[in-house]
């Protein structure tokens, strides 16, 4: 039994039939990175969602945690960098170097660009403590433009981007079928001291500060669309108490891809993610070319 409400999205049984024919030539997945930023009410943990704004190209309409795609000169030269250098990264995401670089890189720049939350700092012991002024907001449009890349952005503020600050919780690939693919990697990390997450941000038309356990309650109440790996991580987030416990509980977690794999049984087709059968979706093939199923 899958998730009352998640439904399989109407273009998807046509490519898995045509994908499964060999009529169907999967997209390459680009590499992205996603920051599930947390904060500590005093009372419970709270997850940063951000709904996207319905004209998005991917994932219109649904929540989900501020991130994107790598930019390629985020792997690129040298980069103001403190905490577990690239090396050891690679081998905590099954990476290269430069990879490795690049995903933790565009994981600090998406959740400055989308949410005003600056993971760096003048110094490996502190972070940039307000990041609310207009200068800031000129660094963030040049940033998202890109016309300015992340290392020319640090260069320029004196800053060395805070890859402790970071823990790494899972990467999830798109499924072959979809028109728009990534290969995404998620990192989980507090909220500095000082700082405030933005209101309102260029890709989304709502932000929420949420339980996790309300998050998901408004999914299956039909109120709040969301994507398999936004729930699954939110019911991974939803036992833990306080962001200082997420990051512990992020430093054993496996980062083994997670991808959607497909049956197709006569006319019918189900789509299951391995390990996590809540997730999976039924539907219906539509008719062959001729009539035929």
């Amino acid at each position: 039994m899958g998730d009352q409400h998640m439904a399989m999205p109407p273009s998807w049984p046509a490519r898995i039939r045509a994908l499964a024919a060999g009529e169907y030539e999967p997209v390459p997945a680009r590499r992205a990175a996603t920051v599930v930023l947390l904060r500590d009410t005093g009372s419970g943990l709270q997850a940063y969602l951000l709904r996207r704004r319905t004209t998005m190209a991917f994932a219109a309409g649904m929540y989900a945690f501020p991130g994107g795609a790598v930019d390629p000169r985020d792997g690129e030269g040298r980069i103001g960098w403190a905490g577990p250098p690239p090396e050891e990264w690679a081998r905590r995401l099954g990476t290269d170097r430069s990879v490795a670089q690049a995903v933790v890189c565009a994981a600090v720049r998406e959740t400055f660009e989308e949410s005003g939350v600056l993971l760096a700092g003048p110094d490996a012991e502190s972070v940039v403590a307000d990041t609310s002024g207009p200068e800031w907001q000129q660094d963030r449009a040049e940033l998202e433009a890109h016309r300015l890349s992340f290392a020319e952005f640090l260069a320029r503020r004196g800053l060395v981007l805070r890859s402790d600050l970071l823990g790494g919780w899972a990467r999830w690939i798109t499924p072959e079928f979809e028109e728009r693919r990534y290969d995404t990697w998620f990192f989980a990390a507090v909220l500095p001291s000082g700082q405030r997450a933005a209101d309102s941000t260029g890709e989304a038309d709502r932000v929420v500060w949420m339980d996790p356990a309300e998050a998901l309650q408004g999914f299956e109440a039909g109120r709040l669309g969301m994507l398999p790996p936004t729930i699954t991580v939110l019911r991974e987030l939803a036992p833990l108490s306080t962001p200082e416990a997420v990051l512990e509980t992020a430093a054993s977690r496996s980062l083994a891809p997670v991808m959607a794999r497909f049956r197709v049984d006569g006319d019918r087709v189900t789509v299951r993610w391995p390990g996590y059968e809540r997730l999976t979706l039924d539907g219906v093939l539509p008719a062959a070319e001729g009539g035929a199923r």
